[in-house]
């Protein structure tokens, strides 16, 4: 990937002086944009400004940036370097150090420098001091770049919110597909199971016959011998 092709990146960064002293003032928060292109599209441009009065620019070329690539010690390939540089960028631990206080109260130059984690390597960019319609542009620049990738995750959600929207419609078509299916299904096998329930209560009551044939003769004549015993056994008792 070359640079060019990276994606441009935006962040919030609160300054800090490398030296305060009692002429240097608090500086509001800067928005600060990295992006390949420009009139050399082999070069990466950064700008950092708080859209008054601290406007800051550094342009880098490839051999540049393959000698900071060299200076901060980081193998492997190309394309591992500039991820590694994109994610150095988009971490949390980005600083903007102002240096030389100006009668206006600005900086008259500054440095960013980004660092992926804790102990790795810090990228460090020199940033020099934009005026007058330099600066303008540059704000320009910034701006609606930064309406551009607005619009652009604008799009993107309401395409990720469209999409959900459909595949909810589609879940809930299938499910009432599903319900008139299976109440078809048990509409269709309530009958069989009707009919196999008068099957087996037939089956029953067969067997009880059987069972209850199965007492006579000679089992009903032992049962009525036992009664007439009994019933001998109990007047006996009486007298």
């Amino acid at each position: 990937m070359s640079i060019e092709e990276m994606h441009p990146l935006f962040g919030r960064v609160v300054p800090e002086w490398s030296s305060p002293t009692p002429q240097s003032t608090s500086l509001p928060p800067f928005l600060f944009y990295v992006y390949g292109g420009g009139n050399d599209r082999s070069a990466l441009r950064l700008i950092a400004t708080d859209f008054n009065s601290n406007t800051f620019q550094a342009i880098k070329s490839c051999q540049q940036l393959e000698d900071l690539r060299d200076n901060i010690g980081i193998g492997g390939s190309w394309l591992e370097f500039v991820d590694y540089l994109t994610t150095s960028l988009k971490s949390g631990d980005v600083k903007l150090i102002m240096d030389g206080v100006l009668e206006s109260g600005g900086a008259a130059r500054a440095r960013l420098t980004a660092q992926k984690a804790k102990g790795m390597p810090r990228i460090l960019f020199s940033l020099a001091k934009l005026v007058d319609g330099a600066a303008s542009e540059a704000m320009a620049n910034l701006s609606l770049d930064l309406y551009k990738e607005f619009k652009g995750v604008q799009s993107s959600l309401a395409e990720e919110q469209e999409s959900k929207s459909h595949l909810t419609k589609v879940v809930a078509s299938e499910k009432e597909k599903n319900a008139t299916l299976q109440k078809q299904l048990d509409m269709m096998l309530y009958p069989r199971k009707h009919k196999s329930q008068k099957i087996n209560n037939k089956t029953d009551s067969d067997s009880t016959s059987v069972m209850v044939s199965q007492d006579s003769p000679g089992i009903l004549f032992k049962k009525k011998k036992l009664m007439l015993m009994t019933s001998l056994f109990s007047t006996f008792f009486i007298f």
